[in-house]
């Protein structure tokens, strides 16, 4: 009997023994800077997403009011409302109609002669500002081509033999530019004697100017995002 308590005191012990080891492993683990900061960190993100959760309720609802205020629905002013067509129409979220031009660009259909510069004979990125400056400066309201609506922010830069314009749109010649405005006014800014439409004719770059009652232009179909610039206060 007596080395059967024993035997139970032992047991206890060796058992109480292990118990307070492994609690003070545990504390120790705990208060580690590695765990610490895994700890602070999963705090952090369950806060976030807390506060995304109410951000993006307040988007929501937000949006829900701009679309109410777009379709007019609720109290908006006359005013209001024509502000905000006049918004979309600058910023080129709207699609336009009204009269113009449609300028036609190709590449030269000369035959190039031994040692010539074939690049002489082909659009550039230049040659087609050169056309959208002219018309721009001639008075067009709203601009596109070949179906994308260019904006304030629009590039034209050449990739090979493409060109490409609004930061993804890759387009080929033939490059047809459509422009709301005084079709004379925008005809004549290029025909003009010494003007874009002479100097590319002179390397057989194929150019056609029309004069239209009725064009339509686009909106932009592309994200429109500010990084850096914010309204000034």
């Amino acid at each position: 009997m007596k080395s059967f308590q024993w035997a139970l005191a032992v047991v206890g012990l060796a058992l109480g023994i292990l118990l307070s080891f492994q609690f003070r492993i545990t504390r120790d683990i705990q208060h580690t800077e590695s765990v610490q900061r895994a700890q602070e960190l999963s705090a952090q993100v369950n806060q976030m997403k807390k506060d995304y959760s109410a951000l993006q309720a307040q988007v929501d609802t937000l949006r829900t009011k701009l679309d109410g205020a777009t379709a007019g629905i609720g109290p908006l002013s006359p005013d209001l409302k024509e502000e905000l067509e006049k918004a979309k129409v600058e910023a080129g979220v709207s699609e336009l109609t009204g009269p113009g031009v449609e300028v036609t660009l190709n590449d030269s259909n000369i035959n190039i002669r031994p040692g010539e510069n074939p690049n002489l004979y082909v659009l550039h990125d230049e040659d087609v500002l050169r056309v959208l400056n002219e018309i721009r400066a001639a008075g067009a309201e709203a601009v596109s081509m070949n179906g994308q609506r260019l904006l304030a922010t629009t590039e034209v830069r050449c990739t090979g033999p493409t060109i490409v314009l609004n930061r993804n749109k890759r387009l080929a010649p033939p490059y047809v530019i459509t422009a709301i405005g005084n079709p004379d006014t925008l005809e004549n800014s290029l025909k003009m004697k010494g003007g874009v439409a002479e100097t590319l004719q002179f390397w057989g770059i194929q150019i056609s100017v029309k004069k239209m009652s009725q064009v339509t232009v686009p909106a932009y179909s592309g994200g429109i995002k500010f990084e850096y610039a914010k309204a000034a206060v």
